[in-house]
C-alpha cells in the first residue's frame, strides 16, 4: 500500500512539473528586455518633449521661442498619427529592398501574436527580439518624431506652420519610411549590403541633417541675417535641453539592441564616452580659434559626438569612441563656423552642420572602427576592427541616404510651397512667429 502511495504520488508531481511544459506553446516574452525597451522608448521621446524643443527655442530669438517649441511639440503629435497608420507599414512592413508594404496599415495584424516574441523579416535573414511588437513599434515611432523634428533647426524663424505641418506628413511617409526600411528591415537594400548603422547614423542624423540644408537652401535667409543682432534668447533653456537630449540619448543608443545585454551596456558606455571627448574638442577648437570657450560650443560639441557615435555604438569599443567623439567634436565646430560661413547658407540652428556633418563623420568611421565581434560582418572578421570594405560599404550607404534625401526633401518643398506656401512675409518674420503664427507672446 505505501508503495501504491508513492507511485501515485510520484506521477501526480510528474504531471504537476511537466504542466508547465505541456502548456509551452513557443517562445516567451522576456519581461527584463521589454522593461528596458519601455525604459529606452520613454527616453527617445523625451530627447524630442522637451529636450530637443528646449534646445532649439533656447537658441532663438524672445519672438520665436514659442513657436519653436510647438514645432517639435506638433511633430511629436502629428507624425504619432502618420506612423501608426501608414509609417510603420512602409517601413517594417515585408515590401520589397526598397520599400515596405502595406500589411501594418492601420495597425492591420496587431491583434495577432500580440503576446508573443516580435520577429523581423522571415527566413535566413529574420531578426528575432525577445519584445512584443507593440513595445518595437512604439520605440520606432520615437525615432520617427526626432528625425523631422531636428529638421527644424535650419529653418528656424522663418517657415509658416501650415507647411511645416503639411511638408512632415509628406517627409515622414516619402523619406523618412523608405530610409528606415532600406537600413533596418532585413529586405532592405542596405542591410542586404551589409553596411551598419545600430541606431540611425543615416536613417535619423544624415537623412534630417541634409534635408535641414535644402530647407535653408530653399528658405533662403532669416530676414536680417548678416546685419541684425540674433543672439539666442536663454542658453539656460538650451543647456537643460541639451541635458535632456544626452540622457534621452542612452535610450536613443543603448535601446538599439532592443535588449537588456552586453551589447546594450557597450552602446550606452561608448555613447557617453563619444559624447565627451566631442565636448572637450570642441571647446579647445573654440578657444584656440575664438579666444575662449562658450556654453553654446559645449552643448553643441556633446550634441555633436552624440551623433557621430549613433551608427557606431552597437559595434565599436570606447578607445574607438574617444576617437570618433574627438573627429566629431572637430568637424562640428568647422561645420558650424567655416563651413557654413564659407557656403554663406542660413542653417539657423545648425541642423546640417551638427547632423548631417557629424553623421557622415560617424557613418564612415563606423567602417574604420566596427569591431568583428560586436559588428559580426563579414567585411570585419572577429577579433578585428574595421576592413576597406567595410568602410567602402559605409560610404556606398551615406551617399545614397544623401541623395535621397536631398532630391525627395527638395521635391516635397516645392510642392508645399504650391498648395500653402513655405514662408512667412518679411512683416510676419520681423513680428514673430510667436504672434503671427499662433496669436500668443512670452511673457
Amino acid at each position: 500500500m505505501t508503495r501504491m502511495l508513492l507511485a501515485a504520488m510520484a506521477g501526480l508531481a510528474g504531471v504537476i512539473l511537466a504542466a508547465p511544459a505541456l502548456a509551452d506553446d513557443g517562445p516567451k516574452i522576456d519581461t527584463g528586455d521589454t522593461a528596458w525597451m519601455l525604459a529606452s522608448t520613454a527616453l527617445v521621446l523625451l530627447m524630442t518633449v522637451p529636450g530637443l524643443a528646449l534646445f532649439y527655442a533656447g537658441m532663438v530669438r524672445k519672438k520665436n521661442v514659442l513657436a519653436t517649441m510647438m514645432q517639435s511639440f506638433s511633430i511629436a503629435a502629428v507624425v504619432s498619427v502618420v506612423w501608426t497608420v501608414i509609417g510603420y507599414s512602409l517601413a517594417f512592413g515585408g515590401g520589397n529592398a526598397y520599400v515596405g508594404d502595406l500589411s501594418r496599415l492601420f495597425m492591420a495584424g496587431f491583434a495577432e501574436g500580440w503576446d508573443k516574441p516580435f520577429t523581423l523579416g522571415s527566413g535566413a535573414s529574420a531578426v528575432a527580439t525577445t519584445i512584443p511588437e507593440s513595445v518595437f513599434f512604439m520605440f520606432q515611432m520615437t525615432f520617427a518624431i526626432v528625425t523631422p523634428a531636428l529638421i527644424t533647426g535650419a529653418f528656424a524663424d522663418r517657415m509658416k506652420f501650415s507647411a511645416l505641418l503639411l511638408f512632415t506628413v509628406l517627409w515622414s511617409i516619402l523619406i523618412y519610411s523608405p530610409v528606415a526600411h532600406w537600413v533596418w528591415h532585413p529586405n532592405g537594400w542596405i542591410f542586404a549590403l551589409g553596411a551598419l548603422d545600430f541606431a540611425g547614423g543615416t536613417v535619423v542624423h544624415i537623412n534630417a541633417g541634409v534635408a535641414g540644408l535644402v530647407c535653408a537652401l530653399v528658405l533662403g535667409k532669416r530676414v536680417g541675417f548678416g546685419h541684425d543682432n540674433m543672439a539666442p534668447f536663454n542658453l539656460g533653456l538650451a543647456v537643460i535641453g541639451a541635458g535632456l537630449l544626452w540622457v534621452g540619448w542612452f535610450g536613443f543608443n543603448a535601446g538599439s539592441a532592443l535588449g537588456a545585454g552586453a551589447r546594450a551596456g557597450m552602446a550606452l558606455l561608448v555613447t557617453q564616452v563619444a559624447a565627451a571627448a566631442a565636448t572637450i574638442a570642441w571647446l579647445l577648437a573654440e578657444w584656440a580659434t575664438k579666444g575662449r570657450p562658450s556654453v553654446l560650443g559645449a552643448i553643441s560639441g556633446a550634441v555633436a559626438g552624440l551623433v557621430a557615435i549613433t551608427p557606431a555604438s552597437g559595434f565599436v569599443l570606447p578607445m574607438h569612441a574617444l576617437i570618433i567623439g574627438v573627429v566629431a567634436g572637430l568637424a562640428g565646430f568647422w561645420g558650424a563656423t567655416a563651413l557654413k560661413h564659407m557656403c554663406g547658407y542660413d542653417d539657423s540652428l545648425d541642423a546640417f552642420g551638427v547632423h548631417g556633418i557629424c553623421g557622415i563623420v560617424g557613418s564612415l568611421l563606423t567602417g574604420v572602427f566596427a569591431y568583428g565581434a560586436l559588428s559580426a560582418t563579414p567585411a570585419t572578421p572577429a577579433g578585428y576592427a574595421g576592413s576597406f570594405d567595410q568602410f567602402l560599404l559605409q560610404l556606398y550607404a551615406t551617399v545614397a541616404v544623401f541623395v535621397f534625401s536631398a532630391i525627395g526633401t527638395f521635391i516635397l518643398l516645392q510642392v508645399t510651397n504650391v498648395i500653402v506656401g513655405l514662408r512667412v512675409s518679411e512683416e510676419e518674420e520681423r513680428e514673430g512667429l510667436d504672434v503671427t503664427q499662433h496669436g500668443e507672446r512670452l511673457a
